[in-house]
């Protein structure tokens, strides 16, 4: 696959680049870049988690990237999740690799690094120190939004050294590519800062979109500022508005059935957003919408051009948009919920971090 194919690849997911240029003459220089998503271990993975993520973690592995999966149990633990009880956070960081692996990730393809691990070495705290001597507390506390925090929110000196350690994470990995959520863009930005400030590599970002949750978002919110955006997320933390990757069909037709999705409105409808980041991989493609004939029987479209089209005037339906995305949800849900159902450690984990109460 040649150079711009791969950038064709990233841009079919990639909410923002810094730098595309970058991007190019890292993969004209290197057949293999490293790249990695972090999380934060915190309780039962949502569709943006066990997903959206997977579905973008195969296509950056089937351009030869190299992905690294972070657990970041005690950022999870600074951050208060789980009550900060890191035995609780560890538990869930390995329910987190069966998800992977109920998705469809060959784990033997990528490697899962643990940040317990990872700051278990001098050098981890030498780089810590040298890049947050370049940075004012001002600075850093403009970038708590990246832990799911307000600007301004009351925090403990834990939760300060949260960005200068994300940032830490990028070069004690060697990380050639950040491939997170466009809500974690101001620690990579910092560490791009710092990456040229010390004369150390500067990792290129790839952020992907936040996916968002079943209450949906005004549209005239698109510009808003990241505290707002943020809360307009998919959040384990909200699961009314969420969707699991173990719910049961009935249970995801009852959610999205009850979903902001307004006739004739595309942006901020969660259906489309789930449309475009998670059910439809070739929107040059036909669909076929099914709906009873006293409705006008099943809707044919060429593309999903066209299915916005129909929707914005009014030819298709709330109720049958629903329905649709609601059954292929359960198409890739099904295959998730049924491995955890027959592998028995999976299964043990799961009701073990099911009964964990969220916290922030």
């Amino acid at each position: 696959m040649d150079v711009e194919e791969k950038i064709k690849v990233i841009k079919s997911f990639a909410a923002e680049i810094v730098t595309e240029d970058e991007l190019r003459s890292l993969f004209e220089t290197n057949e293999h870049p490293i790249a990695y998503d972090g999380f934060e271990p915190s309780g039962l993975a949502g569709i943006h988690f066990g997903l959206m993520r997977a579905k973008n973690l195969k296509k950056m592995l089937s351009i030869g990237i190299k992905f690294k999966l972070y657990i970041a149990d005690y950022f999870a633990m600074i951050n208060n999740k789980l009550g900060g009880d890191l035995e609780k956070i560890k538990k869930a960081g390995k329910y987190f690799t069966y998800v992977w692996k109920a998705a469809g990730i060959d784990l033997g393809k990528v490697e899962v690094v643990w940040n317990s691990e990872l700051m278990n070495d001098f050098s981890y705290w030498d780089r810590y120190i040298r890049i947050g001597r370049l940075f004012s507390i001002d600075r850093v506390k403009r970038a708590v939004t990246i832990m799911g925090r307000k600007e301004g929110e009351s925090l403990s000196v834990a939760q300060l050294f949260y960005p200068i350690m994300q940032a830490t994470d990028i070069f004690q990995m060697n990380i050639d590519i950040c491939q997170l959520g466009i809500d974690q863009r101001k620690a990579n930005i910092i560490a791009r800062e710092a990456a040229q400030k010390m004369n150390w590599k500067v990792p290129v970002i790839v952020s992907h979109p936040l996916l968002l949750s079943l209450k949906g978002m005004p549209p005239n919110l698109k510009s808003a500022s990241d505290d707002v955006l943020i809360s307009y997320k998919m959040s384990k933390s909200d699961p009314k508005n969420a969707i699991f990757v173990h719910d049961s069909y009935e249970e995801i037709k009852k959610k999205i059935e009850s979903a902001y999705c307004p006739e004739k409105i595309i942006d901020g409808n969660p259906m489309f957003d789930y449309l475009e980041k998670i059910i439809i991989d070739d929107k040059t493609k036909p669909i076929v919408i099914p709906r009873p004939a006293k409705f006008g029987g099943d809707l044919e479209l060429d593309n999903y051009e066209q299915l916005i089209i129909a929707y914005r005037e009014g030819k298709l339906h709330p109720a049958d948009l629903k329905n649709f995305v609601a059954n292929e949800l359960e198409k890739q849900i099904k295959p998730i919920r049924e491995f955890f159902e027959k592998n028995r450690e999976a299964k043990e984990l799961y009701e073990e971090v099911k009964g964990y109460a969220i916290t922030r």
